[in-house]
C-alpha cells in the first residue's frame, strides 16, 4: 500500500516512520527546498506534558506521556531525560503556587536543591518546582536524524514539490499546518531566540515564570539556548519584532545575568496551526487523512497523532468500513 506523506515537519515525518514500519511505500513531499523554515524548526523540542498541562487540557498528558519513549525508541540517544526545571523571581512567587496547583507531577525545590540541580542558578532562586518525568530534546538534530533513517529505510522525499504533487497513491496524508485547506484551523504565532553564551551552562528546560511574560530557556549543544516563545494569535509570520526581542532577552538575563553578554546567533519566528480547543485531531475525509492542530505542543504530540493516523489507514486498508468506527472513537 503506497501513502502520500504532504508536509516534512515534525506531523509529517513522525507519521511516515508509522507506515515504515507497518511495511507501507511512503513517499514524502515538501514545498520547502528543506527541512528548515517550518513551525517544527522552530520548535522547543520540550517533551513536557505535565508543565504544558497548566495551560493545556488534560488529553495533552494521556496523549504526550509516552513522547519521550517514542523518541528515544526512533532516535536513541536524542533524547535527554533531565526533568524541566519551573523557577519565578521572588516578586512572582505567586507564579509558582498558581503553577503548581494547576499541574501534577512535580516536587518543590528549595534555593540549595535548585542549586544542585543548575549549579550556575545558585543563589538566585529561593524556590522551584521539579518535573523529573519529563524530557526534551534538539528539534532540528531530531528532525535531520529522523530524515536520514527515513530515507535509508526506503521513504522517498520530494522537496521543492507543489503543493499538489502528482504522486498515485492509495492514501493521501496531509500534514501541512497552516497551509492545509481544513477548516477552522487558526494561527498561532511563535517567536524565539537562539543565544550563545559560553559562560552559562544548564543541564534541562528552565521555565521562568511571569504574569505577563513566562518564557522557557532550552540548552542545546554548545552552549547554545533557545528562549521562546511568544503566543500570539496571528498568522502573520514576518520577523520577530522588537518588543518580543527585548522581552524575550530581558528573561533570559533575569535567569541569569551573563546572557546580557550572549550572542544572539538567531531570532525566528513560526506560526503554529491550532483548533478553537487547542487540541490536535486525526481527520479523514474519504482516501484523504489529515494529521493537524498540534498547536505548541508539536514534537509532544506527534507521536501520538502519528500512531493514531497510521492504525486508521491500516483498519482501513482492510476494512472500509472502519471509517466510521474511527471517526466515533476519534471524537470520544
Amino acid at each position: 500500500m503506497k501513502v502520500l506523506v504532504k508536509g516534512a515537519g515534525v506531523a509529517g515525518l513522525t507519521l511516515a516512520h508509522e507506515l515504515a514500519a507497518r511495511t507501507m511505500d511512503v513517499v514524502v513531499t515538501e514545498t520547502r527546498p528543506g527541512l528548515a523554515g517550518s513551525a517544527s524548526w522552530q520548535a522547543g523540542g520540550m517533551l513536557a506534558p505535565w508543565c504544558e498541562r497548566e495551560s493545556a487540557e488534560e488529553d495533552v498528558i494521556a496523549l504526550g506521556a509516552s513522547a519521550a519513549d517514542w523518541w528515544d525508541e526512533a532516535l536513541p540517544g536524542h533524547v535527554e531525560r533531565k526533568g524541566t526545571l519551573v523557577l519565578a523571581q521572588p516578586r512572582d512567587a505567586g507564579e509558582l503556587s498558581r503553577f503548581a496547583q494547576r499541574t501534577s507531577g512535580c516536587s518543590w525545590l528549595d534555593g540549595d536543591q535548585v542549586g544542585e540541580l543548575e549549579p550556575d542558578l545558585a543563589g538566585r532562586f529561593r524556590r522551584g518546582l521539579f518535573f523529573a518525568r519529563e524530557a526534551h530534546l534538539d528539534p532540528r538534530r531530531a528532525l535531520e536524524a529522523l530524515h536520514r533513517k527515513l530515507a535509508a529505510t526506503g521513504v522517498a522525499f520530494r522537496f521543492d514539490a507543489g503543493p499538489d504533487p502528482a504522486e498515485d497513491a492509495d492514501f493521501v496524508a496531509d500534514c501541512t499546518g497552516m497551509a492545509s485547506p481544513q477548516a477552522g484551523l487558526r494561527g498561532v504565532r511563535g517567536e524565539m531566540l537562539i543565544l550563545h553564551a559560553p559562560e552559562i551552562a544548564l543541564s534541562r528546560p528552565v521555565r521562568l515564570l511571569h504574569p505577563r511574560f513566562p518564557v522557557y530557556v532550552v540548552p542545546r549543544a554548545g552552549h547554545r539556548f533557545m528562549v521562546g516563545a511568544t503566543m500570539l494569535e496571528s498568522d502573520a509570520s514576518g520577523p520577530v519584532t522588537a518588543r518580543s526581542m527585548m522581552e524575550l532577552l530581558a528573561a533570559a538575563c533575569g535567569l541569569h545575568p551573563a546572557f546580557g553578554e550572549a550572542e544572539v546567533v538567531e531570532t525566528a519566528s513560526g506560526v503554529r496551526p491550532a483548533y478553537a480547543d487547542n487540541l490536535p485531531r486525526v481527520q479523514m475525509d474519504g482516501r484523504t487523512i489529515r494529521i493537524n492542530g498540534l498547536y505548541r505542543h508539536g514534537f509532544l504530540l506527534a507521536p501520538a497523532m502519528a500512531r493514531r493516523a497510521a492504525a486508521t489507514m491500516m483498519r482501513m486498508a482492510h476494512d472500509p468500513a472502519g471509517k466510521e468506527e474511527f471517526l466515533h472513537a476519534a471524537h470520544d
